[in-house]
């Protein structure tokens, strides 16, 4: 076989394999347009009766628009708090050096590979007396996906040259200055990366709130499918649809954002 031939048979392979990923979501999508005895099937055929009202049940439910409220708020504040913890601790790591930042530095590598402990994560909160707040469940996801963001965007501050800080700091420019008005600019492409990835962390994840949130008014979108698969599970069109709704502003935001993710990545890893 020709090296021509070589590659075209490694592109369909690697096609076949990516629509294989897209059947759970085709079959998803193609049953909350279904009636109740034909999703319940869980097949993969056109609706023999399209069945739109799936959708307005759920848009009826009173708790899907706070579900959406509680994980956008979440969100966001993860994302700002990780942004800025992440981005000045990487500064200063990559800045400063010195044994105690390295065993920092290696205590936030540590991160990505020790298994978050949720029953001494309660505790710790019971005992602060924030056990059940938002500021709680933010403050559990800053913990888990800043290791992520400093092993990134340490990386990527090594081709920042040190000569930049030097100039500003002579021509006046406080420290904090030089980090928001010079460094922040010029980290904007692994920023986005990182604040995809936690945005789709963040929203995804179901066993944080599970175990964290015990006021169901403060529950993100994910723990309303749960409670909304309980109500409905003799109708799986409506909890289909319902799932289609959920995921569809996360699918949205990486699908015009995935060119970020991989300059983000590939930033990181080829000038860390």
């Amino acid at each position: 076989m020709t090296r021509s031939g070589s590659r075209l048979a490694l592109e369909i392979v690697v096609i076949a394999l990516s629509l294989l990923i897209l059947i759970p979501f085709f079959m998803i999508l193609i049953n909350s347009f279904k009636g109740i005895r034909e999703s319940a099937l869980f097949g993969l055929s056109l609706p023999s009766v399209w069945e739109f009202d799936n959708y307005k049940a759920v848009f009826k439910q009173d708790n899907i628009l706070r579900g959406f409220k509680n994980s956008f708020l979440i969100s966001g504040l993860v994302v700002l708090s990780v942004n800025v913890c992440a981005s000045m601790a990487a500064f200063i790591i990559q800045r400063r050096g010195g044994k105690f930042l390295q065993g920092a530095y290696l205590a936030f590598i540590l991160g990505l590979i020790v298994p978050v402990s949720i029953v001494p994560t309660i505790k710790l909160m019971d005992v602060l007396g924030i056990k059940g707040s938002y500021f709680s469940i933010i403050m559990y996801y800053t913990a888990v996906l800043l290791p992520f963001a400093v092993f990134l965007l340490v990386g990527f501050m090594k081709s920042i040259p040190r000569e930049l800080d030097e100039a500003a700091l002579l021509e006046g420019c406080g420290y904090f200055r030089l980090f928001f008005r010079i460094i922040m600019p010029l980290i904007s492409t692994v920023s986005v990366t990182v604040s995809i990835v936690v945005i789709v962390s963040v929203w995804n994840d179901f066993f944080g709130p599970f175990y964290l949130v015990t006021d169901s008014t403060k529950w993100t979108i994910v723990l309303q499918v749960f409670n909304f698969v309980t109500l409905y599970s003799t109708n799986w069109g409506v909890v289909f649809a319902f799932m289609i709704i959920v995921i569809s502003p996360v699918l949205l935001i990486y699908l015009f954002l995935q060119r970020y993710i991989i300059d983000g990545l590939t930033a990181g890893s080829m000038k860390g």
